[in-house]
């Protein structure tokens, strides 16, 4: 009897190991903290404001509080352009981001590039992150006025076009609501200042949950 015993006991720690084995690594994807990593310029780097205050900071930390674990990575680098941003893709993917907003083209604006270079940056970006099977999220920007009518044009236009060729998420301009604001931007008019982040991520949010949402889907 005590090796029948012996033989039961041994069976049932035999099948429940198997059952951890098998539903408790099935389980494991979904328990996983997601990981949502934002590439781009000074905007997300956190050009003039104090560590911990950038973009990304301040969209985990609104993320987490709302119950929503994602960890953010930052991605920013302060002066890149499209071109530099398809440049360092794989290497700014290293930890293996499931997601990924871009927030790239400022600077090919304010140097005059030619949107039609920026945009097949964009596109080859988004191509590669697609490829990887990985959700993303397109910020826009705008060119102001004085750029003229013809670059203005082109240079709006490439962001809603490039989404919807590639049916992906889609934020008009990264700055609604707080460009032009002087509450809302540091003393060069140009970047956003702690209050800014802060709008920015507040605006972007229901954008980031769609995003976050086609990971379950």
């Amino acid at each position: 009897m005590r090796v029948i015993n012996g033989l039961v006991q041994s069976a049932r720690r035999f099948f429940c190991l198997f059952a951890i084995a098998v539903f408790g690594m099935a389980a494991l994807p979904a328990l996983a903290d997601k990981r949502l990593l934002v590439l781009g310029d000074s905007l997300v780097a956190g050009y003039g404001l104090p560590p911990g205050q950038s973009f990304p900071a301040q969209l985990e930390q609104d993320l987490k509080a709302s119950g929503r674990d994602v960890t953010v990575i930052n991605a920013g680098v302060s002066g890149d352009t499209t071109a530099g941003g398809l440049a360092r893709l794989d290497w700014s993917l290293a930890d293996n981001p499931q997601a990924v907003i871009i927030v790239l083209g400022g600077n090919d604006m304010l140097r005059g590039l030619p949107p039609e270079a920026a945009a097949a940056n964009l596109d080859a970006i988004i191509t590669g992150l697609g490829s990887r099977g990985i959700e993303v999220l397109l910020a826009g920007m705008m060119a102001p006025r004085n750029m003229g009518p013809a670059y203005v044009d082109a240079f709006d236009a490439m962001y809603p076009d490039l989404a919807d060729r590639h049916d992906i998420e889609f934020y008009p301009f990264f700055l609604d609501g707080v460009a032009l604001d002087p509450a809302l931007n540091l003393d060069d008019g140009l970047h956003p200042n702690e209050a800014g982040i802060a709008e920015i991520s507040r605006r972007i949010m229901p954008v980031v949950i769609r995003l976050l949402a086609r990971l379950d889907s």
